[in-house]
């Protein structure tokens, strides 16, 4: 299915290119997150009208999140949980929760899906977390997991 891309999206496009992509990942997340629209004549013309005010938009988005990345990169977030004698926890750190404590800590809202973990969070320790804020702009954080009791 072709589609014109509203916003650069990481790994497909930028701003205004006509791509080819599966159906349901066109209708399921380009469309109803309104980062692409059907790849119709009239819609390509619309979006060449658009195109600079779409930059421009992008560049602020860019802007905005350069300064959420300046806040978060390279802190350390610290959560408690219950955990065996192994060090394993009873269930894993996800990324709503990680959301949670940079809204609380630093004020700033950050989406799960925005929150990829380099590996699942299962353990006790120290674990870096990857937050992608736009397109071009990633931060990255240390989730510290600590025992908050131990259950036996």
């Amino acid at each position: 299915m072709k589609v014109i891309l509203l916003e650069n999206v990481k790994r497909i496009g930028s701003i205004g290119e006509v791509i080819d992509v599966k159906r349901g990942f066109a209708r399921n997340f380009l469309i109803a997150n309104k980062k692409a629209l059907y790849a119709s004549k009239e819609n390509i013309k619309e979006v060449e009208k658009i195109k600079a005010d779409l930059s421009k938009k992008d560049n602020e988005r860019k802007q905005e999140a350069t300064n959420i990345a300046e806040q978060i990169n390279n802190k350390e977030y610290s959560v408690q949980k219950l955990s065996t004698e192994n060090n394993e926890l009873y269930g894993s750190v996800k990324p709503t929760e990680i959301s949670k404590l940079i809204q609380e800590e630093n004020k700033v809202e950050i989406k799960p899906s925005m929150i990829q973990p380099v590996e699942e969070i299962k353990s006790l320790g120290k674990f870096k977390v990857r937050i992608s804020l736009h397109s071009e702009v990633d931060a990255e954080i240390v989730v510290n997991v600590t025992s908050a009791d131990t259950i036996q």
